[in-house]
């Protein structure tokens, strides 16, 4: 099975699917490797680190795209030479990040094109998922990346120093939503001397949040249905999150950086800070909106802009795992190569639809969706011969 990885062309990504030591894993697997001349270049892996570990290099991008398995990051998109998915052989597998509770558009012409297509972000959260699961691993990027812009755009530093010329005090950083990026946030504002809070509606969070030296924000409201089973913060009513915005504001004032992270999947931002909120925060703080591209967790936020609104800087940068493409590709590879482990036997892939992993991940195949979040009915597993045998014994 030959694996191809084309160059990411989505403005401002910087990422690469594959690393050269991920590739030396799929060597291992029997697969060939075919990369896009200069893929890797924005993460710090050039054409001869590929090529030293295995992978054969196409200034080509059509051979690379008629590959049996294409790996990427971003979903396929429109290009100078027509769109993505049109690259795609009929038959062929792809793995990226493909937002198909989103881009329904680009499902559907995967699913014409007959191509068998699986959505990192639809990884299950179980134990045997976790080293697969890309969400997680480019949401920790994420958490400390906005501690980094938050710190170059305040106008204080973060720790208390004591110096001849004076006591400075330390910033107070809130976090708003405690998930994978929430904690790594905390953790980063925590390293840097800040004095750190964290809020979320999962109360089963107080604990990571004060493991981290935290203080957890309780507000007065009816959390008690608020995590769904995969693991994921439900939505709530309009009436839940007024409240929950007046509550919120009286802390969101008191802080020096406000990161905010809560998300839904397929859903828009739920709105956290209202722009009063905003007007009472002191002038230079930050906030750091990592919601930014579904609609923002603040009502000011605008996407992919930095602005000053009322004296306060608000940060709405939308792809924060690509400002560090280095160690954000690397942890993506991982992700990739035990995904491919999982699905690959003898150099050939092979679906089980029994099997929870690849039912969660499967949105296309045989030109139908498939994917039952999106209403589809997955394909019923043939029995294996041993299975037959056992049954005719």
């Amino acid at each position: 099975m030959i694996v191809g990885v084309p160059k990411e062309i989505v403005p401002g990504e910087r990422r690469v699917a594959l690393v050269p030591d991920a590739v030396r894993a799929l060597v291992k697997l029997g697969l060939e490797v075919v990369v896009e001349a200069g893929a890797g270049v924005e993460a710090g892996c050039e054409d001869a680190a590929f090529e030293e570990a295995g992978a054969r290099i196409s200034a080509d991008a059509a051979s690379v795209w008629g590959s049996d398995l294409v790996l990427k990051v971003q979903p396929p998109t429109e290009a100078a030479a027509g769109h993505e998915v049109d690259r795609l052989r009929s038959g062929a597998a792809l793995i990226c990040f493909l937002r198909p509770l989103d881009q329904t558009d680009v499902t559907e012409r995967l699913a014409s094109r007959g191509v068998n297509a699986f959505s990192m972000e639809m990884m299950p959260r179980i134990t045997r998922a976790q080293s697969m699961d890309a969400l997680s691993s480019q949401s920790t990027i994420s958490g400390y990346q906005a501690v980094l812009l938050a710190a170059v755009a305040q106008p204080r530093i973060f720790p208390m120093l004591v110096t001849a010329a004076g006591t400075l005090k330390p910033a107070r950083a809130l976090v708003v939503g405690v998930g994978v990026a929430g904690l790594q946030a905390l953790g980063t504002a925590k390293r840097l001397g800040a004095i750190t809070y964290g809020y979320d509606t999962r109360a089963v969070v107080k604990e990571q949040v004060e493991s981290l030296g935290a203080r957890f924000v309780e507000l007065d409201l009816d959390t008690g249905d608020s995590e769904d089973a995969g693991g994921y913060a439900k939505a709530q009513t309009e009436e839940f999150y007024q409240r929950q915005r007046r509550e919120l504001g009286k802390h969101v004032a008191q802080a020096d950086v406000v990161i905010t992270t809560a998300l839904v999947p397929g859903q828009k931002a739920p709105l956290l800070i209202e722009e009063d909120a905003v007007k009472q925060m002191k002038p230079g703080s930050v906030i750091v909106d990592l919601a930014a591209e579904k609609g923002g967790n603040c009502a000011l936020t605008k996407a992919n802009e930095d602005i000053v609104v009322h004296g306060v800087t608000i940060i709405g940068h939308t792809n924060l795992p690509s400002e560090k493409p280095a160690h954000a590709s690397q942890m993506y590879a991982k992700n990739l190569v035990t995904f491919i482990e999982h699905l690959v036997d003898e150099g050939q892939l092979v679906l089980d639809w029994s099997d929870e992993i690849t039912a969660g991940t499967i949105v296309t195949h045989g030109g139908k969706i498939v994917s039952e979040r999106l209403g589809g009915t997955l394909p019923v597993s043939e029995p294996s011969a041993e299975d037959s045998a056992e049954g005719e014994s």
